[in-house]
């Protein structure tokens, strides 16, 4: 792997700004991304996919396509290998990586074939004319409210499917002020700017893989055990990955695929996904029906919050979107009721999406307070400081640091939010209607056990290895700056490794843990190291090297809760006569730990501030209910937040070091998404008069009456 040169960093890296080490190969294309990597004996892979939404294959019609120019194989449940049926994986069972093992479809997008060629174009010529016939059954794609297969499950990797506390109901009665409303937000779809590609062959008996994948080593070990194979004879690189957002964490058809192909053919074999196909293929986020019922004094403090949550998986495997799970440790209330339900219907499995749960989560309670602020006559800053809890609502733990009103008044101040005229509607710029809202964001700062290895080399220079993945979020340059932190040595001696599955277990590039993880490791490792170069240790020709394993200091945390915080804030302008919002600003203040990098981690935040924005405004993945069929499986029909959909934006942080944490780190991943739709749709309400429950906020919306928009709720 070509190493990442050091060139221009400071000797007192972290904590200042640095351009990505990598930037310069991304922007001339010496960056190799997996569709990218040679190979002698090349193959092509082109995936077929269904065209109905429940049912059996009844056959496929394979020989005119054999016979065509260049097609080598075309792989169906008929004859493809056969995979380990029980796979559970790094995220558990999982029956999506059961492609072409049976004849049953689904979902519409499932992978009922795949033909390999010698060209890409030969391979889709021949996928194109592939005849598959069906034997339909009758599906179900519809999401609501009431549907009765919907359940509780026990949990997901956000605590339990229901968690409570006192007598709701009682609180609610006894309240002053009772807030009852409900909230949805639609399909959204990640569309990494790379598309999932992965290339496979065997050499010397390892099976060697090129994947775009959040986690090289996961995603080999998880090969490894689905083919039945010794985890050693697999290798897995991923030198660069063009954007994952939670769509990279996981086997995907296209790599089980090429690996099948090339068992099969004996011959390299790469496979890469159309856009269409990563809208069936990767995983999306979830539908969510949320329902809040809040009840306070005529002060503004909680004495009731319910906050149920429904949300869409398919029928082959649970996936919860714990959307309800984001109040549990940000407002407390004498009854306390959370509850994340799931409803199992013929679509694609969902998966983790940026800020997974959080993200729309956030969206229901912070409008839902914006709204008991309102009628308790508030500002809403100051509900949600009367509502400030000392101690974990739910768990009872104590905080490790809780920054959030100082978020809020650090962002108030720079925001102007104290000139704010809170009764709705009667600002005005020329046609413009002018409103300004506030939400707040939470995420939690988690960290998994890492391995990593730093070697002192004979010349004087330092290697580190380590199996991290920058997905473009600057994690080779955050991860150099602290190797040389820790080794306290020039940069030019630090050369760092990253993204191969030989250099060990590491966390994946995933849930804000990434860096924090990968930091501990390095600095267990450098530290050691130089401790030992200190004593007068020799190097050898070949290095001294030394390994960290931080699973001993991970599992020795005391319990606690550990989140990073932030306050959000947007201004709107809104046509009455056509319904169009343009958003005028943003601002996002946060407390999230030691910052290693300022200027990448304020791409981090304002990227996602801008997903949030994009999620209030315009994104919407619209199935057809007849044929179970995503409509808009594109970038034309998607619509998403462009260039001249952002304003100006801006995010910026307080000190917030995490003492718990040898590098202070905390998360900046998904924070920044967290909250910004809720802030983007209370402005809306301010500029307006008019409360928008669901997103996304589209013209249409604005323009129909209430009545009407509580009917097509």
């Amino acid at each position: 792997m070509t190493p990442a040169t050091t060139t221009g960093l400071a000797p007192r890296a972290v904590g200042t700004p640095h351009v990505r080490l990598e930037g310069r190969d991304k922007v001339t294309g010496a960056a190799r991304y997996a569709a990218d990597f040679p190979a002698d004996g090349l193959a092509h892979g082109w995936i077929v996919t269904s065209t109905v939404a429940r049912g059996r294959i009844a056959s496929v019609d394979d020989l005119p396509a054999l016979k065509m120019p260049g097609v080598l194989a075309v792989l169906h449940h008929g004859n493809a290998p056969r995979l380990k049926e029980d796979f559970a994986g790094t995220f558990g069972p999982d029956a999506t990586t059961q492609i072409l093992q049976h004849d049953r479809v689904p979902h519409a997008g499932w992978p009922v074939a795949c033909v390999v060629a010698e060209t890409p174009e030969q391979a889709r010529e021949a996928a194109e004319t592939l005849v598959v016939t069906y034997d339909t059954e009758p599906h179900d794609v519809d999401f609501r409210p009431g549907h009765p297969a919907a359940y509780t499950p026990d949990a997901s990797p956000a605590g339990p499917g229901r968690a409570e506390k006192g007598d709701v109901e009682a609180e609610l009665a006894a309240s002053d002020v009772v807030l009852d409303a409900h909230y949805s937000t639609p399909e959204l779809y990640h569309n990494a700017m790379e598309p999932h590609a992965a290339m496979a062959y065997w050499d010397d008996g390892r099976l060697e893989v090129v994947d775009t994948t959040q986690g090289a080593y996961a995603t080999a070990q998880d090969l490894a055990q689905l083919f039945g194979l010794d985890p050693a004879s697999v290798h897995l690189r991923s030198e660069h990955v063009g954007g994952g957002f939670g769509s990279k964490a996981q086997v995907r058809a296209h790599l089980i695929l090429a690996v099948m192909a090339t068992n099969l053919l004996g011959r390299p074999v790469r496979i890469a996904l159309t856009r269409p196909q990563m809208f069936s293929l990767i995983g999306h986020r979830s539908r969510t029906a949320q329902r809040v019922r809040l009840g306070a004094g005529t002060d503004g403090r909680l004495r009731a919050l319910e906050h149920t949550a429904l949300s869409a998986t398919s029928t082959l495997r649970e996936f919860v979107e714990p959307s309800a799970a984001y109040g549990r440790t940000m407002y407390d209330a004498n009854g306390h009721r959370t509850v994340n339900n799931v409803l199992p219907l013929d679509v694609p499995t969902p998966t983790y999406m940026r800020a997974p749960g959080e993200a729309p989560g956030s969206f229901a309670m912070e409008c839902a307070l914006d709204e008991l602020a309102e009628r308790c006559g508030l500002d809403p800053i100051a509900l949600r400081a009367r509502n400030e809890p000392s101690v974990g609502p739910v768990s009872g733990l104590p905080y490790a640091g809780h920054r959030l009103l100082d978020c809020f008044a650090e962002g108030a101040r720079r925001f102007g939010w104290a000139e704010r005229d809170p009764r709705p509607g009667v600002r005005r710029d020329g046609r413009w209607l002018i409103g300004t809202g506030t939400a707040a964001s939470s995420f939690f700062t988690g960290v998994f056990p890492v391995t990593a290895a730093v070697t002192a080399n004979a010349d004087g220079t330092f290697t580190v290895r380590i199996t991290a993945a920058d997905i473009g979020t600057g994690a080779r340059t955050a991860l150099t700056q602290l190797a040389v932190e820790a080794l306290d040595v020039e940069p030019s001696r630090v050369r760092l490794l990253i993204a191969d599955s030989d250099f060990g277990n590491a966390w994946l590039a995933g849930g804000s843990m990434g860096t924090r993880s990968w930091g501990w490791a390095i600095r267990l490792a450098a530290r050691e190291l130089r401790e030992r170069l200190a004593l007068g240790a020799a190097v050898p020709a070949d290095g001294l090297t030394v390994r960290s394993d931080t699973e001993q200091a991970v599992r020795a945390l005391a319990a606690a809760e550990r989140h990073a915080y932030g306050a959000q804030f947007a201004e709107v302008a809104v046509d009455p006569g056509t319904g169009e919002i343009r958003v005028r600003r943003m601002l996002g203040i946060f407390a999230a730990g030691r910052i290693v990098n300022p200027l990448t981690a304020r791409s981090q935040l304002t990227g996602g501030m801008i997903w949030g924005l994009s999620a209030a405004l315009h994104e919407e993945g619209i199935r057809d209910a007849a044929s179970g069929a995503l409509v808009n499986a594109d970038l034309a029909g998607y619509h998403y937040a462009a260039h001249a959909d952002v304003p100006a934006i801006e995010a910026d942080w307080l000190d917030d070091p995490d003492p718990d944490d040898p590098v202070g780190i905390k998360g900046i991943g998904e924070i920044g998404a967290v909250g910004s739709a809720a802030a983007v749709a209370n402005a809306v309400w301010h500029a307006t008069g008019v409360r928008h429950r669901d997103l996304p906020i589209r013209p249409d919306r604005v323009l129909m009456p209430e009545q009407e928009r509580a009917g097509h709720s």
